[in-house]
């Protein structure tokens, strides 16, 4: 059975702001559910120290490499859990995510939450996600 995803959105505010209230999906046949990635290098350092942009553009990356892992896309996102030590910095960026999921053609439901730090000083940003294929 083909993936089938489908939107619910009582609302449709956030669909400008690039997610979905909620998603149906049918069909699955695999689920995967991705750990926090955060700018780590291939060998475990952090990158990008203090830089937000930077920071998040290495942050997905990473998220694609762990999808790509299990033969997925940023198209097979579901669910996106954004983790962030300054929610008004990340949202002048947030563009760089925005472009990324965009060209992907998807809009996963998506939480942001601002939290006193992360695993590793100096980081800003974390994405978790949740694919379907």
């Amino acid at each position: 059975m083909a993936l089938e995803r489908t939107a619910v959105n009582p609302v449709t505010w956030s669909i400008d702001m690039g997610f979905n209230q909620g998603e149906v999906v049918t069909g699955q046949t695999r689920t995967l559910y991705c750990s926090g990635q955060t700018a780590m290098s291939p060998d475990g350092r952090p990158e990008h120290d203090g830089d937000m942009a930077k920071q998040l553009a290495l942050t997905i990356d990473n998220l694609e490499a762990v999808l790509a892992g299990a033969d997925m896309t940023l198209a097979n996102l579901v669910r996106l859990n954004v983790y962030t030590t300054d929610v008004d910095l990340l949202f002048q960026h947030y563009g760089v995510l925005a472009a990324r999921l965009g060209a992907a053609q998807v809009a996963p439901t998506t939480t942001m939450l601002g939290v006193t730090r992360l695993a590793i000083p100096g980081q800003l940003v974390e994405l978790e996600g949740t694919a379907v294929a």
